[in-house]
C-alpha cells in the first residue's frame, strides 16, 4: 500500500486508488494511515468523527465505515500480480485488540520518506556538510505538495496530527534555509524568503534568516525594517519583544558598517554575520 499525506490524501493499493469521496471514511483512513502498521484505538477514531459528542450509535457507524474501505481494498486486491501470497480486505485493514491497523505490507508512505531525508538533512548539518544538508533537507520538502491532509476535513485528531507535521515541515525548512546560507546563497533565498515571512508573520527564526540575506545582499536598511516589521507584529499579536538573539542579529546588522565613533559588533554577532557569506 502507498501512502501520500503531504498534501491531498491518496491511498493506492496495487496502483489503485481506495480513497473513499465520503468525508468520514476519508478521516477514518486519513487516520489509519499517518499511524500506518500501527493500531489506530477505536476511542480516537471516535473522538476524530464525531469529537466528545459521540453518537449511541458510534461504533456502529465506524464500522460500517471500515466495511466500506475494505471493498475498496478487494477491488483493488483483485489485482494483486500472480504468484503472490493471496491477500484479503481484513489482512490489509485488520481488526486489532482495541482497534483497526492499516498494513502498507512494504509499500510507500511520504511521511516516512520525509522524516528519512530530514533526519539525513540533520545529521549532514551537525556534520557541516551543508551540501549534503541542502540536499536532503530540500529533497525532503520537495514531498509536500500542499499542507498536510489538505482536502480531509479533519476533527481533533487529524487536527493535532496535521499541526505536528507542520511544525517539522518549519524545522526542515529552517534548516535547509540555514544550510543554504551557510553556502553563500542569500541572494538565491530573497524571493523564498520574502513569502515565507509573509505567510509566517511571527516566526523568528525566518525573519532573522530574511534580515541576514537582504544584509548579504548589501540591502542593509530592508534588513532593519524587517526587525521593525516583526517587532511591530510581535508586541501587537502577542505583547512580546523579539527574543535576545534577534536582537542581537539587529544591533549587528547596525553597526556592521559604523560610521566613525560608533561602537563594532560584539565577536559573537559578529561572527554569525559572516559566517553565512
Amino acid at each position: 500500500m502507498d501512502i501520500e499525506v503531504l498534501g491531498t490524501l491518496a491511498i493506492r493499493e496495487n496502483d489503485v486508488s481506495v480513497t473513499p469521496r465520503a468525508p468520514k471514511p476519508r478521516q477514518v483512513l486519513a487516520l489509519l494511515a499517518l499511524h500506518a502498521d500501527q493500531v489506530v484505538p477505536i476511542a480516537s477514531l471516535i473522538d476524530e468523527l464525531w469529537g466528545d459528542r459521540p453518537p449511541r450509535s458510534a461504533r456502529t457507524t465506524l464500522q460500517t465505515y471500515i466495511l466500506q474501505l475494505r471493498e475498496m481494498i478487494a477491488k483493488a486486491l483483485e489485482k494483486d500480480p500472480e504468484g503472490n501470497p493471496p491477500r484479503t480486505p481484513k489482512d490489509v485493514l485488520a481488526t486489532a485488540p482495541g482497534g483497526y491497523v492499516l498494513h502498507t505490507s512494504g509499500g510507500t508512505s511520504d511521511v516516512r520518506e520525509f522524516e528519512r531525508l530530514a533526519g539525513l538533512g540533520y545529521r549532514a548539518m551537525d556534520a557541516g556538510d551543508f551540501p549534503r544538508a541542502a540536499r536532503e533537507l530540500g529533497d525532503a520538502l520537495a514531498l509536500w505538495t500542499d499542507s498536510a491532509l489538505a482536502d480531509v476535513q479533519a476533527g481533533p485528531q487529524l487536527e493535532m496530527q496535521a499541526r505536528r507535521l507542520e511544525e517539522t515541515r518549519l524545522c526542515a525548512l529552517d534548516q535547509r534555509i540555514e544550510a543554504d546560507l551557510r553556502l553563500g546563497r542569500h541572494r538565491e533565498l530573497l524571493g523564498e524568503l520574502t513569502v515565507l515571512v509573509s505567510r509566517y508573520r511571527t516566526h523568528e527564526n525566518l525573519h532573522a534568516q530574511f534580515m541576514l540575506a537582504l544584509h548579504r545582499s548589501g540591502r542593509r536598511s530592508e534588513a532593519l525594517d524587517v526587525y521593525q516589521r516583526l517587532r511591530a507584529t510581535l508586541v501587537r499579536e502577542m505583547g512580546l519583544e523579539p527574543s535576545a538573539s534577534v536582537r542581537r542579529l539587529q544591533q549587528s546588522i547596525l553597526v556592521a558598517h559604523p560610521e566613525p565613533g560608533t561602537a563594532q559588533p560584539a565577536a559573537a554577532d559578529r561572527e554569525r554575520l559572516t559566517r553565512v557569506g
